[in-house]
């Protein structure tokens, strides 16, 4: 007994396969699932024998195959995005990786540094096409998932990723007084808190971040974000040592003042002048001994509530407005 499917020939397109008995097809109904779903189907039966007139054997043409066939592969979208994945270089290499929206827009828009490439989704594409074209980069159009996967599920890229260059460190020769005032980060590691402060230092125009070279974050990636434009704003200076750094600022006449949350005197009350450094200590630990010693002045920050102490992005925002409401002297 063979079964076969409605529409195909019952001779199988073979002249010595014959019917045995002409008559009625029979219809027998076949259950067949599809899926999860059973689906009743009906398949016709009929008796099949070889004609037995010649010896010789004849198989059924080659070109009859029963059952279905299997469906041609075709390009879905998933698909397609796979074999058009983006090429992003590696971090390793030299290349500072910029993400965030503020971050990069920023960063298109100040041209400091070399940029290489940048990877937007269309969403993004359309926000930053000004920018994009000023800075004369092509965008390569990609998807959320292929940001994902490039920097981390946890990382909030808001649909843009920018490759370029790191900034060009600075020496303190370089820096150029403006405000008249300096930031000098004294090993401060968590990259949120460096964000923020380069955040807040841009904000109110400072000349110079001076930071270590050694146990400070890279100057991109997470410090960017939190930075949102700041990094492109806020010149940074490397230094080796710290308090050679601040002997150097001493010599050039600059106010050392170090914040400590148990120092004798108040920021507030205490005369102000120009220019200043303000040192801020590393998470936990504070100012080392040879930053305090070289420090003019120890100062705390007077707080009305149970907490005298606050986080060190924070603790920097409210001195640098005591500095900016002090008149400049």
């Amino acid at each position: 007994m063979r079964l076969c499917e409605p529409g195909l020939p019952l001779s199988t397109q073979n002249t010595r396969w014959q019917l045995r008995r002409i008559g009625p097809l029979r219809c027998a109904p076949r259950v067949a699932v599809t899926g999860t779903k059973p689906i009743l189907q009906t398949l016709w039966t009929r008796n099949l024998t070889r004609d037995r007139s010649t010896s010789r054997h004849t198989a059924p043409d080659k070109s009859w195959r029963p059952g279905l066939r299997r469906a041609r592969p075709e390009t879905s979208g998933q698909n397609l995005a796979r074999a058009k994945a983006p090429t992003f270089r590696h971090e390793a290499s030299g290349v500072a990786v910029l993400y965030g929206f503020h971050a990069v827009r920023e960063a298109l828009r100040c041209k400091r540094r070399k940029l290489l490439g940048i990877y937007v989704t269309e969403a993004a594409a359309r926000r930053l096409e000004c920018e994009i074209a000023g800075a004369g980069l092509r965008p390569h159009i990609v998807t959320a998932e292929d940001l994902a996967r490039r920097l981390g599920a946890g990382a909030v890229h808001q649909g843009v990723v920018l490759e370029a260059l790191p900034l060009e460190p600075l020496d303190l020769s370089d820096m150029e007084s403006r405000s008249g005032i300096v930031l000098v980060l004294d090993q401060i590691t968590d990259p949120h808190n460096v964000g923020a402060i380069l955040r807040t230092a841009a904000a109110f125009g400072v000349d110079a971040v001076v930071v270590t070279r050694r146990h400070a974050p890279d100057m991109a990636g997470i410090v960017a974000k939190a930075a949102s434009g700041g990094l492109e704003h806020a010149p940074i200076v490397g230094v080796v040592n710290l308090a050679r750094a601040l002997e150097r600022l001493g010599e050039k006449g600059y106010l050392r003042l170090g914040l400590d949350s148990e120092a004798e005197l108040s920021l507030a009350t205490i005369a102000l002048r120009r220019p200043i450094a303000l040192v801020l200590g590393g998470e936990g630990k504070g100012l080392r001994r040879l930053s305090r010693e070289n420090c003019d002045f120890l100062v705390r920050l007077d707080l009305p509530g149970a907490i005298n102490s606050l986080n060190v992005s924070n603790a920097c925002a409210v001195a640098l407005t005591l500095v900016h409401a002090a008149p400049a002297g």
